[in-house]
């Protein structure tokens, strides 16, 4: 293992010029908002949306300071309630007149062994980050069947394919967003939509060190090959890059940003 700074920052190509995209869980510094960062830098118009209100709305000041007024629109919404899901896509269709792009980023994690797991907690992060993410897919085809086109990229997670103790329930859920992008591509190719998803490792920002202790965070660190932790906005990269005409030929593949090794 060798410890590799992390790289200089990937300035924006107009890879997405005059698309309108939308992003799930995009309130802060997460993966979610350097993934709207990323977007707007490649020349989209983006409706942000969080379960966060307050910090949705913060972001979005932010980011119509930067980007201007026009090119950034917020919408709270919880990935868990349907009503609001629905409005989140009909708000981004009447406000844009149409839909090119779909980040579906929410998800919920926590860690408990399966001895001692709760139904709650295992339905909880199963609603947020798996049922969610179905939620999404689905009112996001609907409007792409009627346009012929469109791209849907879901945000899964390497825990989806290894095992972690603790992480029975956050596992289940991301296993299930690969096996829905999967079949949803499927499906979506009849009407020229493309679904990919992508897999990260281990992306550091402020809330997932509210959640986990620093000794795990440690110990995650050790195993991926550069030594660091990957920053938000490299997991976003890949979004974009399956997100652009870059990747037309790709649809149901799940792709690992991660260096991690054994």
């Amino acid at each position: 293992m060798t410890d590799v700074e992390s790289p200089s920052y990937v300035p924006g190509h107009g890879l997405l010029t005059g698309r309108t995209a939308v992003v799930t869980a995009a309130a802060g510094a997460g993966i979610g908002g350097a993934t709207a960062r990323r977007l707007l830098e490649e020349g989209a118009r983006v409706l942000i949306s969080d379960a966060h209100v307050r910090r949705l709305k913060e972001h979005e000041a932010q980011l119509a300071a930067e980007f201007g007024e026009a090119s950034v629109t917020a919408v709270p919404c919880d990935v868990t309630d349907e009503t609001q899901v629905r409005t989140l896509f009909e708000t981004a269709v009447r406000e844009h007149g149409r839909i090119d792009v779909v980040v579906n980023n929410a998800g919920l994690g926590g860690t408990a062994h399966l001895v001692d797991m709760t139904d709650d907690q295992w339905s909880r992060v199963l609603d947020v980050t798996l049922n969610g993410t179905f939620r999404c897919v689905r009112a996001a085809l609907r409007h792409m069947k009627d346009t012929r086109g469109g791209v849907i990229v879901n945000n899964a997670s390497v825990v989806g394919w290894r095992a972690q103790a603790g992480q029975a329930h956050y596992a289940a859920a991301k296993a299930g967003v690969m096996a829905l992008t999967r079949c949803a591509a499927v499906e979506a190719a009849d009407y020229g939509v493309r679904v990919n998803a992508v897999a990260p490792s281990l992306a550091l920002h402020p809330h997932l060190v509210k959640v986990t202790t620093p000794e795990l965070l440690a110990e995650l660190t050790a195993h991926e090959a550069y030594g660091r932790y990957a920053e938000p906005w490299e997991v976003a990269n890949v979004i974009v890059f399956l997100a652009s005409g870059y990747s037309s030929y790709m649809t149901g593949e799940v792709v690992s940003v991660s260096n991690r090794h054994p």
